[in-house]
């Protein structure tokens, strides 16, 4: 049996290893380092796969988050409502640009945000409102939408996580995550389930001004050469990893397959266990698990952890302290907010190994140890 990794990004380049080392060999002939054909060549082919009007290639998930916010124009002591339970560059940037964030709590089945916590938390501040389509799984953006609408707020979806997930409206239709509210951000570091072989990101939107501006503001505030409009920032997708991402995109609704699929064993061989609950998969939503993230009760989960890494099975904790009570937000008296499904989470998940390489041999194993640890 190969070595159990949480992800296996060494199996996967072997396999399109030529079309791999035959891109950036193309790169590196042509010296289009920087804005090169190959970075409007994924600009389009992630516009045509998400079915949107604008995407905005940029140098990383954390800088399509703080772009966005700038082209909407919010202004320091803005309210910005998002879930406490994400990883911090969600709400790290909210911070950085002066801004106030107002942690809500996330819904216990889904671990996304809680929709009926949203409209509680409005005030005459609120401005925008950030999802998190976490670990791969669809927020309730109908819902989410129409809060927005009746409050005139912007709604920016953190889709890092979840990119080549279909969500299904009330109405039938189909919308792929990230293209739902007013602008969707999204992260393609290596790990994630299009990634990339360095750091990269992108924005998306259907708002053509706003596209405009997003642009401006990736690219120093220009659009025209030495002209700045505004103030703006460097951020770009470099030539290479452009090429890279657009030989992963062709193969992404077969990477997220493979990764339903060890979802499913798993779901099989766990979800009987005393103690285990296996993750709730909503109906609108194709989940496509960028994370196998399991809620554990009646153990202690740094044993199992130990126990686990003492049999060659990695594992993680997403997220250990959640955003409302790390350091960084002490000034936002955030650590008294009553989040007592978020506070609970933080104690009790734990993400096993998935991804696209995964073999049913390592996966028994996996299971074959997880029910050892828990009937011993």
């Amino acid at each position: 049996m190969r070595e159990i990794q949480m992800v296996d990004l060494k199996s996967q380049y072997k396999k399109i290893k030529n079309e791999i080392d035959k891109a950036i060999q193309e790169v590196i002939d042509q010296a289009t380092f920087i804005n090169g054909p190959q970075v409007t060549r994924f600009q389009e082919d992630l516009e045509n796969y998400l079915g949107v009007k604008h995407v905005i290639p940029c140098a990383n998930g954390t800088d399509a988050l703080q772009i966005a916010m700038m082209a909407l124009g919010l202004k320091p002591g803005d309210e910005v409502i998002t879930p406490s339970f994400t990883y911090i560059a969600t709400t790290e940037v909210i911070a950085l640009l002066g801004l106030t964030p107002v942690f809500v709590d996330v819904n216990p089945k889904t671990f996304c945000i809680d929709v009926e916590q949203i409209e509680k938390s409005i005030t005459p501040k609120t401005k925008a409102i950030v999802p998190v389509h976490l670990y791969g799984q669809s927020a309730d953006m109908d819902k989410i939408m129409e809060i927005a609408t009746k409050y005139s707020l912007y709604v920016i979806e953190d889709n890092a996580q979840a990119i080549g997930c279909d969500y299904t409206h009330q109405d039938g239709s189909i919308s792929k995550t990230g293209t739902i509210g007013t602008i969707g951000c999204t992260s393609f570091f290596p790990s994630k389930n299009l990634g990339c072989y360095g750091d990269g990101g992108a924005i998306c939107t259907n708002d053509d001004d706003l596209a405009i501006k997003l642009k401006q503001i990736a690219n120093h505030g220009q659009t025209i050469r030495y002209h700045h409009e505004m103030v703006g920032c460097n951020s770009r997708l470099d030539s290479i990893q452009a090429a890279i991402l657009s030989i992963k995109l062709k193969k992404l609704d077969e990477y997220c397959d493979a990764r339903r699929k060890v979802a499913d064993f798993y779901d099989k061989n766990l979800g009987k266990i005393k103690g285990v609950t296996i993750p709730y998969r909503n109906t609108n939503s194709s989940h496509v698990f960028h994370q196998y993230t399991l809620q554990i009760e009646g153990v202690n989960r740094n044993d199992l952890v130990n126990f686990l890494a003492t049999n060659g099975i990695p594992s993680m904790i997403y997220y250990p302290i959640p955003a409302h009570r790390q350091k960084m937000f002490d000034s936002f008296n955030s650590s008294s907010n009553n989040l007592t499904i978020t506070d609970w989470l933080t104690n009790r998940v734990i993400s096993l190994p998935i991804h696209t390489e995964m073999e049913e041999e390592q996966a028994e194993y996996i299971c074959k140890q997880f029910k050892i640890f828990f009937e011993r």
